[in-house]
């Protein structure tokens, strides 16, 4: 509930969202508006009116510790981004600011931090300032403070990431010398390999997805959780759930790997030796133990298993079907796909395009013979 007094313009109440809930912090919110409109407001009345406030009411704006925890708290996300500002913030800002008024920090407190700390890459550095400034910012909006000093801070201009996706025939190499190699119940990974190649599905999406998920006679698989920092998380990278629509290829590994791992576990693709608690493939045994072990036998340049995903978008792309079904399937917007993947986009009618040029007469011709 938002209100001015003491210039603070927020509280939040232990009610649940319900229209119970919103008619009793309207009414309180009214009581007090009233209170402030005749003067009375006094400490005592908000400590009163406000029991559990994590602000403090003697009057004194917060300091940037406190603000930024009363933030993060307030923050509906998940475990793992929450783990993630609270490490930026620790590492970077809370040495230097937690103990400061949030109104008593400047652009330039912040600019000498920034040119003091040795930062590992760009990209950290515009990380830790992207969420400085979001805390500030809603300070801002809560009247704790009249600028965001970090609006003045430029952002840190960042390479993009090179895709770095297999050739066709380097996908097909490392599928069959997989199945070739493989034996028993460790050719599951042979299966995710060829299904990873074949439907461009996230690493952490494919370590997640159980049979119950696989519709054969719809040919698709409900993409719904991923495997995040160990766990498995229902929800997905977009929050957006998808279907993807499974071609031969992935069908094929999906038929191989049902004999392997149906009886005995939920998830499509469990490990040869599952361990109590985990019975879906981790990443790291996937890469060391057979992807790369199959890049360096065939002489393959070694790259991340999320080329994987990007190898099979350039193989649609190259094949020319449509960008919007692309991207429907890979879980991105159309405009992610045509920024990340233009130079394959652009590769499939390039010399078409060039050969228009081919076909124009060359010069002009000024005078009509008789």
């Amino acid at each position: 509930m938002r209100f001015t007094w003491k210039h603070r313009r927020c509280e939040t109440l232990a009610v649940d969202p319900t229209p119970a809930g919103i008619a009793q912090a309207a009414s309180l919110r009214a009581q007090v508006k009233q209170l402030i409109k005749l003067g009375v407001m006094t400490d005592d009345k908000y400590a009163e009116l406000f029991p559990s406030s994590s602000y403090m009411l003697s009057g004194k704006t917060p300091t940037f510790g406190e603000y930024a925890q009363i933030w993060l708290d307030s923050r509906e996300i998940v475990d793992g981004t929450r783990s993630n500002y609270k490490g930026t913030l620790n590492a970077y800002w809370m040495p230097h600011f937690a103990t400061r008024r949030i109104d008593d920090i400047s652009s330039a407190d912040v600019r000498r931090v920034v040119a003091e700390t040795t930062w590992t890459s760009a990209l950290v550095r515009r990380n830790a300032r992207d969420k400085l400034s979001s805390v500030l910012e809603s300070a801002v909006k809560d009247g704790m403070i009249a600028r965001n000093p970090v609006d003045s801070i430029a952002r840190p201009r960042v390479a993009k990431k090179v895709v770095d996706p297999f050739t066709r025939p380097e996908a097909e190499a490392v599928i069959d010398h997989l199945y070739k190699k493989l034996t028993g119940l460790t050719r599951i990974y042979a299966c995710y390999f060829e299904f990873a190649f074949f439907t461009g599905m996230r690493p952490g999406e494919l370590m997640a997805l159980r049979w119950e998920e696989i519709d054969f006679k719809g040919r698709s698989a409900h993409v719904c959780r991923i495997v995040v920092d160990g766990e498995v998380k229902d929800r997905v990278k977009t929050k957006n759930h998808r279907h993807v629509l499974l071609n031969d290829r992935a069908l094929h590994a999906l038929k191989e790997a049902r004999a392997l791992t149906q009886a005995r576990s939920a998830y499509v693709f469990a490990p040869a030796r599952m361990e109590e608690g985990q019975d879906w493939i981790r990443s790291d045994s996937t890469a060391k133990g057979y992807f790369n072990v199959a890049l360096r036998a065939l002489g393959i340049r070694i790259r991340r298993q999320y080329d994987t995903r990007h190898t099979y978008a350039t193989m649609c792309l190259m094949a020319g079907m449509n960008p919007a079904f692309i991207a429907n399937q890979l879980g991105h917007s159309v405009q992610m796909l045509l920024s990340t993947y233009a130079k394959w986009l652009n590769s499939t009618s390039d010399w078409s395009e060039l050969q228009k040029l081919e076909n124009q007469p060359i010069g002009t011709k000024l005078v009509q013979e008789k």
